[in-house]
């Protein structure tokens, strides 16, 4: 009996369906399911979480590690090769830190589990599990990445503190990342610090005025004044959630949970960083800023997990793409 070619093309693409959802060429949800005889997630769980309680700086250096990583040639772990010329150089990135804890935790699965997994799925598990332990909620996170092959400097181009919204606005864009994820992405500057040197100017002489930043509420940069002096030579560090500081009467210190105080302080113009200020005052972004800021805790952290992922997909090798190393610091050859 002869098949019509319209039952032929449904009967192809039931198959094309049914490998889709095996998630070949793809990222997936529990990708080391029956590759490895141990609970990968578990490992890397087991150890991220009792060091946050310790160390509640790997929070965001982790988040600000896989961002860094996944705004330069996509999620590929490139940012952990070390070299003379690698990401690692490059100015942005002089002051990431994490790359210890992301050494341990690979460490320990390969030796249960040599070979399988890769160092770009490790940034992204480690980061879920150590926004999980700042009380940011635990969200499930998709497997399956490559190691790259290539690190270099040169190629790292990424936004700064004093960047427009427009332009923050485009190069999200053009990582896949909506405007709207990119004002969740921020929200990651409710935990971890900055130093001095990237907002100074806006204490002094913004804009080449002579005068602070008009936007900064006026108590605020008078408690930066007195941490980051103009004549010190010294780049001291301030909480880049203005939170519950010294300052502030509003609550009890934030700046090392992951929720959505930093957008509270934003829309009482108590943004640090440039970008972040603007964030609340642009008309692309306030509309989401202020519905974020006013609404349930839980709101912020399910739009922010769900940003993740979406961060964590940009650009990803997979299949055959790249390897796995053995150290995330070396590729394999």
């Amino acid at each position: 009996m002869k098949m019509s070619a319209a039952v032929v093309a449904l009967a192809f693409s039931l198959v094309l369906a049914s490998f889709a959802n095996q998630g070949h060429g793809a990222l997936q949800e529990g990708f080391y399911k029956g590759k490895c005889n141990v609970d990968v997630e578990k490992i890397v769980s087991n150890i991220i979480t009792p060091l946050v309680g310790q160390k509640p700086w790997i929070t965001p250096a982790l988040l600000r590690m896989q961002f860094h990583d996944c705004f330069v040639k996509g999620c590929d772990a490139s940012i952990l090769l070390d070299g003379s010329s690698s990401e690692k150089t490059a100015p942005p990135n002089l002051s990431v830190r994490g790359y210890d804890v992301i050494d341990l935790v690979k460490a320990a699965i390969e030796k249960m589990c040599p070979g399988v997994v890769s160092c770009a799925d490790v940034i992204v598990m480690a980061t879920r599990d150590a926004v999980a332990a700042s009380k940011g909620g635990w969200y499930s996170v998709q497997t399956g990445r490559r190691d790259g092959l290539v690190s270099l400097a040169k190629n790292v181009n990424l936004p700064g503190p004093s960047v427009s919204v427009e332009n923050s606005t485009a190069i999200f864009n053009s990582k896949g990342i909506s405007t709207e994820d990119m004002v969740y992405l921020l929200g990651g500057h409710t935990v971890g610090v900055t130093h001095c040197s990237l907002f100074k100017d806006r204490l002094y002489n913004f804009n080449n005025t002579g005068r602070p930043d008009p936007t900064m509420q006026p108590s605020l940069a008078f408690f930066l004044r007195l941490r980051c002096p103009q004549s010190s030579t010294v780049d001291n560090t301030v909480n880049l959630d203005q939170g519950g500081s010294s300052a502030d009467l509003l609550g009890e210190p934030t700046s090392n949970i992951v929720d959505n105080s930093f957008y509270k302080q934003i829309v009482f113009h108590r943004g640090v960083l440039q970008i972040d200020q603007a964030l609340a005052l642009h008309q692309l972004t306030k509309d989401t800023v202020n519905t974020v800021a006013f609404a349930p805790n839980d709101y912020f952290l399910t739009k922010f997990q769900q940003a993740m992922v979406k961060l964590g997909a940009v650009e990803v090798l997979t299949d055959a793409q790249g390897e796995i190393r053995k150290s995330c610091r070396a590729t394999n050859f």
